[in-house]
């Protein structure tokens, strides 16, 4: 047994059982057994590989969007360019020397942030980023980012935040919670209601047992990036994995050492995420007067030219460099690998469009 899974069931004895949300938030964020407090998840040593890590190539691209959203809202002065949620700085020091290669003024005439909650994060980002020609700053919080325009990137960053779910019962929909039997923690349906308002439109005729996912944090995240993007301009990416449209099914998971495992087992050492609902965020983005639009990560990234980004790293390159390379264009863009499951969603204003979007995605 884990400590934080002890820590777990004796919070449940004492104050009854806990909602998912709850649950995901004392995995991650716990102060003293916390995944994200305690651990390094990152890479081949961690327990999962992000974008960034699979290859440069994802950075460099990400690092052409920001470029072409910041040129499409005016090129404005003295813009902080931020990334949230920034795991080892490995994707913000892939964008940094792209930037610099573009544009030779650039990286000296905007303003670099990185919002990170860790301080044994930040840590290790500002090892990453040592030596860059930008002046990087670290915050806390998206409100505490200095004013003017903003760019910002998020990815892999609205999976981990917590979710709650409500599973269908014989007497209607109720909130899923975490419990114990037998000195174990197990799932149990529990005594409170979604407002029926939240739900998507198709969980009417859902089955007993259905699951619905709901994310009050990501709605209130995206509500503070939206309100800063239209109060001062700007254009937001974000990326992950999930869903356009929203959906019934469980989506919550466990991950520790590269496999699933389940989400009950582990306690404060296996990763917790869940299926980003990217309707929801859009929904959000636009009701602040923002456009928001939506395509999966292969056709986002082989539309800003990965492929031929990945003919000019291979050329001249032995065999098994082009094959690894050849292989990172496949993780990040395959329909079996990244390609399909992963979304980029782009929030811009109204009156912009930032190729590869369109004004039909």
């Amino acid at each position: 047994m884990t400590a934080l899974k002890d820590k777990i069931l004796r919070l449940v004895e004492a104050a009854g059982p806990m909602s998912v949300a709850d649950y995901m938030a004392i995995c991650l964020f716990d102060p003293e057994h916390g995944y994200y407090t305690t651990r390094e998840p990152f890479g081949r040593g961690g327990d999962f590989t992000t974008a960034p890590e699979i290859s440069q190539m994802f950075g460099e691209l990400v690092a052409a969007w920001i470029y072409a959203a910041w040129r499409a809202c005016g090129a404005p002065r003295r813009a902080v360019i931020a990334e949230i949620g920034p795991g080892r700085g490995t994707l913000m020091k892939d964008m940094l020397r792209t930037l610099g290669r573009f544009d030779a003024g650039f990286l000296s005439g905007q303003r670099f942030a990185l919002i990170e909650t860790s301080s044994r994060l930040v840590d290790v980002q500002r090892k990453t980023l040592a030596g860059t020609e930008a002046s990087l700053e670290w915050y806390s919080d998206v409100k505490d980012l200095p004013e003017g325009a903003l760019f910002i990137i998020g990815n892999e960053l609205f999976d981990a935040l917590p979710i709650r779910q409500y599973v269908k019962t014989g007497s209607g929909w109720r909130e899923r919670v975490v419990g114990e039997s037998g000195g174990e923690l197990t799932f149990l349906a529990g005594a409170g209601a979604p407002d029926p308002a939240l739900l998507p439109a198709n969980t009417d005729n859902a089955p007993v047992g259905a699951i619905v996912e709901l994310s009050p944090a990501r709605t209130a995240l995206m509500d503070i990036i939206a309100e800063r993007l239209a109060r001062t301009d700007g254009a937001g990416l974000f990326i992950d994995y999930g869903y356009a449209t929203p959906a019934l099914g469980d989506t919550l998971q466990a991950l520790r050492r590269h496999t699933s495992d389940d989400v009950l087992a582990h306690p404060g050492e296996a990763d917790l995420t869940a299926h980003v609902d990217f309707s929801a965020l859009g929904k959000t983005a636009r009701g602040h007067g923002l456009a928001a639009r939506v395509m999966p990560q292969g056709d986002f990234l082989l539309g800003l030219g990965l492929l031929e980004r990945a003919g000019r790293l291979g050329a001249g390159k032995t065999p098994n460099e082009q094959e690894r390379i050849s292989g990172e264009v496949e993780r990040l863009a395959g329909p079996e690998e990244m390609g399909t499951l992963f979304k980029a969603l782009a929030v811009t204003p109204s009156t912009v469009t930032v190729p590869p979007f369109t004004l039909a995605d």
